[in-house]
């Protein structure tokens, strides 16, 4: 009876101990020698925890940078995705950001890791952190369907530093044209929901978002695109917080761009290998390799729809809208466009 009651209590310990730290984590709990601060971009709230750790870059710095990413998605979606997002960085050991994670847990969280030598450059030219944020605004998909939310994070991340003035138009293309090619299906492939290698996951997800994305423009005389499909998921409740079929995702972006493509597309790659002469698409897009950077041809057939593509509703030469973002702690500061 005796050893009974001893497990017994025992148990009751273990049961209380594990509801004192779900608590915590349901609270948002974190040591009390953290730094938190928080962002408001339009109505959004970011609350930015960075962990006790040691760091070259400043506390404003790094959350510039988080600025920044925040901009260059709300610049593509028209708004920042989440109405709250808890972000904890992580100093680490090395150089560079590192380890991101999404999740749509306490109403959009993410995780990433800064090596405790970065310096700012580093921030700056970070494409990480938006490449995290982009999963923000696409729901939750099968395991088997995990390509297309990264393949969305691959293909719109550049794009929406672009349109936020946070990187060149130029280096975005010679990258894409540059990484592209590992998207493509190799001996065996079986599809986009069958292969799950890097290169297929990643960049054949990309690759699938870039024909998508021309096709819109194509059936639309460039007037929608594959922004518009997003955006369009995004306000029918199809976030990161949502558990949704794939077939209902791509339905909701062919109804908000009124043309049948993303379910039509994902058709043909989903179980059999989809290859596409990238060589003659940069072509009819205007793009030419040249050395470390691309040139634009602008009389090419679809050379209209890159620019599409880049800016979206925005001319080259415009200036992007600015959303307004207030960092919250010892001190209340806007900070200025890079």
């Amino acid at each position: 009876m005796k050893d009974a009651n001893t497990s017994s209590k025992i148990f009751q310990r273990v049961i209380l101990l594990c509801l004192f730290v779900f608590f915590l984590a349901s609270a948002g709990a974190f040591p009390a020698d953290d730094m938190t601060s928080t962002i408001l971009i339009g109505n959004s709230r970011i609350d930015v925890v960075i962990e006790k750790g040691s760091l070259q870059v400043s506390k404003e710095e790094l959350l510039k940078w988080v600025q920044w990413a925040a901009e260059s998605v709300s610049a593509y979606y028209g708004r920042f995705p989440l109405p709250h997002l808890l972000l904890r960085i992580i100093p680490t050991d090395g150089k560079g950001v590192r380890g991101g994670k999404t999740f749509g847990e306490k109403g959009g969280f993410i995780s990433i890791h800064v090596g405790s030598d970065t310096i700012f450059e580093g921030l700056a030219t970070d494409w990480m952190l938006t490449h995290e944020m982009v999963h923000l605004a696409f729901p939750s998909v099968a395991d088997n369907h995990h390509w297309i939310e990264e393949g969305i994070a691959t293909y719109v991340e550049p794009i929406a530093r672009v349109r936020a003035k946070h990187l060149d138009a130029t280096q975005m293309w010679f990258e894409v044209v540059r990484d592209l090619h590992q998207g493509l299906p190799a001996a065996g492939d079986k599809g986009l929901d069958n292969t799950h290698t890097w290169g297929r996951t990643y960049w054949g997800g990309a690759l699938f978002c870039l024909l998508a994305d021309i096709e819109i423009h194509q059936k639309t005389a460039n007037r929608k695109g594959l922004d518009d499909a997003l955006r369009g998921i995004l306000a029918a409740g199809g976030d990161i917080r949502q558990d949704w079929p794939l077939e209902k995702v791509l339905d909701a972006g062919d109804q908000a761009t009124g043309v049948a493509v993303l379910r039509p597309l994902y058709e043909k790659m989903k179980d059999q290998p989809y290859d596409v002469d990238l060589p003659t698409l940069w072509k009819q897009l205007g793009i030419e390799r040249d050395g470390g950077t691309v040139r634009f041809v602008n009389d090419a057939p679809l050379s209209q729809t890159r620019v599409a593509i880049t800016y979206g509703s925005a001319a080259p030469g415009s200036s992007a809208a600015s959303a307004i973002s207030i960092v919250a702690g010892d001190t209340a500061m806007n900070f200025p466009r890079r």
